[in-house]
């Protein structure tokens, strides 16, 4: 299903239960300067709307009003924009990581004490989709993966590596050169990551990692041997990674 009309709302898909997710909006943002050399990525604007509203409002559409959001670079101006706006609507909460930023993986731990529910939503402040949700939920929840990951078939410089089955079996960066296989299979699919999980609440009880400061692509690739990592393709939706000058322009034209 397409999702043609953005105000658009579709039921709980947690299977009734409310719903959490976490944004990352921590990260200092290099690729979007000389904007984030005074102001966080997360509060970018794109058609009247900072990325932090575009995703508190798309998560909204299905049903999930529960939301955490890490901060690091600029913090207290994305503390002062959603408690300016009583958070579009939504039970807001922050996640204070202005000691140090933590990556992907550690802003995700730090935050473990939020998720009481099964599964969760993940997902990067800096993407814009009309990726539905609701289905890739379902998925999670009809094949209970550990973790479902949002991918493309677009260009990209760094990919994960999916067996025939969609299991996670390693990532590569074509720029470096620099790849990892987990799981020796023929013919390994890349996909591009769009920076959007659904994550099982046990995830927390399987992390090796005793660093503060680490990705979840190192989790995945740690665990994807014993548990199952899915992909969930959306190659037919709309999506941009808002990450640089030009893709913040570029939006402006797919994202109202």
């Amino acid at each position: 299903m397409q999702l043609t009309n953005n105000n658009t709302v579709y039921g709980s898909p947690f299977r009734g239960r409310e719903g959490h997710a976490m944004l990352l909006a921590a990260g200092f943002g290099t690729r979007l300067k000389p904007f984030t050399d005074y102001h966080p990525k997360a509060l970018a604007i794109v058609n009247g709307k900072t990325l932090l509203q575009h995703n508190i409002e798309y998560l909204q559409r299905f049903n999930i009003y529960n939301v955490i959001v890490n901060v690091h670079h600029f913090a207290q101006q994305i503390i002062n924009t959603i408690n300016e706006n009583n958070g579009w609507g939504s039970n807001i909460t922050v996640s204070d990581e202005t000691d140090a930023i933590l990556e992907t993986g550690g802003g995700l731990k730090r935050a473990a004490w939020y998720f009481k529910e099964e599964d969760f939503v993940l997902m990067n402040c800096d993407v814009l989709t009309d990726l539905p949700l609701n289905e890739m939920i379902l998925f999670h929840e009809t094949n209970k993966p550990l973790a479902t990951l949002a991918t493309t078939n677009r260009e990209s410089s760094r990919y994960f590596l999916f067996n025939g089955e969609n299991m996670l079996r390693g990532w590569e960066n074509v720029k470096t050169g620099e790849k990892r296989i987990i799981v020796n299979e023929t013919g390994l699919q890349p996909k591009a990551f769009s920076g959007i999980h659904i994550i099982n609440q046990k995830i927390f009880s399987l992390m090796r990692q005793t660093e503060i400061k680490f990705s979840m692509v190192d989790v995945y690739l740690s665990l994807c041997v014993e548990h199952t990592i899915l992909s969930f393709d959306h190659s037919a939706t709309k999506f941009i990674d808002v990450g640089k000058p030009e893709s913040l322009k570029l939006a402006q034209n797919i994202f109202s």
